[in-house]
């Protein structure tokens, strides 16, 4: 079950993410591993700075916010 729930709000957050940066999704499987990508760079921040997401919605919190964090990184390497 953790997996399918880590699945779910991965494309969630990854989702979230694409909404955020360019206006649209890029694709589930994309939104997916943007997602889980996000959920452990989010998760390092989140950590550094002192916060714990503890519940669904800081989840998918943490993870958007770190999906947005690799959108930003991979726009400036490929600039």
């Amino acid at each position: 079950m953790g997996l399918i729930w880590s699945l779910i709000v991965g494309g969630i957050a990854g989702w979230f993410a694409g909404q955020f940066m360019k206006g649209s999704g890029y694709g589930l499987l994309a939104n997916i591993i943007l997602g889980l990508v996000g959920g452990l760079v989010g998760g390092w921040v989140f950590g550094l700075l002192g916060l714990d997401a503890t519940n669904t919605t800081g989840r998918i919190i943490c993870a958007t916010v770190g999906a947005v964090l690799v959108i930003i990184v991979a726009r400036a390497i490929r600039k």
